[in-house]
């Protein structure tokens, strides 16, 4: 009888010992879940359970990118780059794996059975695809109307691009209570959020998600524009018309309907990047072929009122790239490179920028036109365009691809909130209703191509309105709102100029080019 009570004493206890276990633990995963630390998706964090050998935290779905290095350690703020020596990141399941837990075999498999990660090189490609894009045809003409001052805001617009970059991606994390650097944000929608919270937490969201999809229609509105211009310019003596080219050209765009993960995009960026470079190449020599004629006392410190707001929106729209930084830092194996990444892409596109505008303008002066090309003779034209029909054509997947993703949050995946049933079936393959509506709206770019054909007011346009906000306006906003207590004097300061400035800019630019649109549909303008 002893025995027995003391077996069923013992029973009892053992129970109540693990119910406790099961509670505490419990607690602790829902402090770790607010804190950003549950695993990506539910499968992960099953097979993150059977895990015995893992640790605690790993066994909650945590994985930690610990970066090890020399250097000293910096805060992560606008201005003062991460090293890896001190730059601790958490990204929610998604990163790689630490170096205690190498050992874990199939875990680990679990972990990495996510999207395909990109290098830091694949995402130079597609930022430098993005601010090395076709835009760059008109800055001799912002030359033109600046002189000097022109062949500044180029250097200048490279400066501030870089930096709210920078600190666009800073506003993705926030530190926890070991001082560790958390993302706990996933994209511009959700920082946006996070600034109007607690009376408005969706307002930012919607604004910034109308901007987004406004910009990514407009620049691939744009690519089907140019392609449309430029075989009608290679090819005159062909009955065929701009229009008919556009639609050419969209018919070769139609596979972007299918794309699935930015790796394939990094591919062709890298092949868009080979394009650019040999344009440049082209462009470049011809002009140094003519260098003994270059106007060097046409340059001036002048500016024509009228016509430079619209060439600073042409320069700003060349470099903006924000809206794809979240996505593209968030898919990176080591977002540690993140900044060293913008550097040289930022640099690069500066000084190529740079040097193209002014020696473009220095060979053609005043007769510098919106698209230096149509300055070339007939020969080297016809080759030159061939070149660019080819970079619009692979430059389109990227921004396609983020608008689509960006329509596919906010009206298909948001959880509960969303307006219409999931686009997506089981495994993740797209449904076929889906698949339409992304054909749906590379039709829907063709359209706009064929009834605005204005590819430098509309360039224009929409560098002074989204571009300014998205790349200078709302960035500099953001980082203030929700970096103030850590933030440094000089790094309020630059935040505030750039609002002011590019407040300044957008106004200024939107007024002149809605102006400019106006007067070409009233006395029937075309490009």
């Amino acid at each position: 009888m002893a025995h027995l009570i003391r077996h069923k004493l013992g029973n009892k206890l053992t129970n109540a010992a693990n119910t406790v276990s099961n509670k505490s633990q419990a607690k602790v995963s829902g402090v770790f879940a607010r804190l950003g630390f549950q695993a990506a998706t539910d499968e992960e964090g099953l097979g993150f359970a059977d895990c015995d050998d893992l640790d605690y935290d790993y066994r909650q779905g945590m994985q930690m990118d610990i970066m090890q290095g020399d250097g000293e350690g910096g805060e992560m703020d606008g201005g003062d780059e991460l090293t890896e020596g001190d730059s601790h990141y958490q990204r929610d399941g998604t990163g790689p794996s630490s170096s205690s837990i190498k050992s874990t075999g199939a875990c680990n498999e679990l972990a990495s059975e996510v999207k395909p990660k990109i290098t830091s090189w694949e995402a130079g490609w597609n930022v430098t695809n993005a601010i090395q894009g076709m835009f760059v045809l008109g800055l001799p003409y912002a030359i033109l109307h600046g002189g000097y001052l022109g062949l500044f805001l180029i250097i200048f617009a490279a400066v501030v691009c870089c930096y709210t970059g920078k600190i666009l991606i800073a506003c993705l994390y926030e530190e926890n209570e070991d001082g560790i650097l958390v993302r706990v944000r996933d994209s511009y929608v959700d920082i946006a959020n996070a600034c109007c919270q607690p009376r408005f937490p969706s307002l930012g969201g919607h604004i910034v998600n109308v901007a987004q999809i406004i910009e990514l229609v407009m620049t691939c509105i744009l690519y089907v524009v140019v392609s449309g211009n430029l075989m009608v310019n290679s090819f005159p003596n062909l009955p065929v018309s701009q229009k008919a080219w556009s639609v050419v050209a969209t018919a070769a765009l139609l596979p972007c309907a299918f794309l699935k993960s930015l790796k394939a995009v990094s591919k062709f960026s890298l092949l868009c990047t080979i394009a650019h470079f040999v344009i440049n190449i082209l462009v470049i020599a011809y002009c140094l072929s003519r260098a003994r004629d270059w106007a060097w006392d046409k340059v001036k410190f002048y500016i024509d009122v009228k016509k430079f707001p619209i060439s600073i929106g042409i320069i700003v729209f060349s470099y903006t790239s924000q809206i794809f930084l979240p996505s593209l830092e968030g898919n990176m194996q080591r977002p540690s490179e993140f900044h060293c990444m913008m550097d040289w892409t930022h640099i690069g596109a500066c000084v190529l920028k740079g040097l193209f505008a002014l020696v473009a303008y220095l060979t053609w002066a005043d007769a510098t036109k919106e698209v230096i090309t149509d300055n070339l003779p007939s020969t080297i034209r016809a080759v030159v365009n061939l070149f660019l029909v080819a970079k619009a054509l692979l430059s389109y997947p990227l921004p396609f691809f983020a608008a689509v993703e960006v329509l596919e949050k906010s009206f298909f995946q948001d959880g509960g909130r969303a307006i219409f049933p999931d686009c997506y079936g089981p495994g993740g393959r797209i449904k076929s209703w889906g698949l339409g509506l992304r054909c749906v709206l590379v039709v829907f770019t063709l359209i706009m191509a064929i009834f605005v054909p204005h590819f430098a007011l509309l360039m224009g346009l929409t560098g002074s309105l989204t571009g300014a906000g998205l790349c200078f306006l709302l960035p500099a906003l953001f980082h203030l709102k929700l970096m103030w207590r850590k933030l440094l004097w000089h790094h309020v300061f630059f935040d505030v100029a750039i609002f002011v400035i590019g407040g300044i800019c957008s106004i200024s630019g939107g007024i002149h080019s809605v102006e400019g649109l106006i007067e070409a549909f009233k006395y029937g303008v075309e490009e």
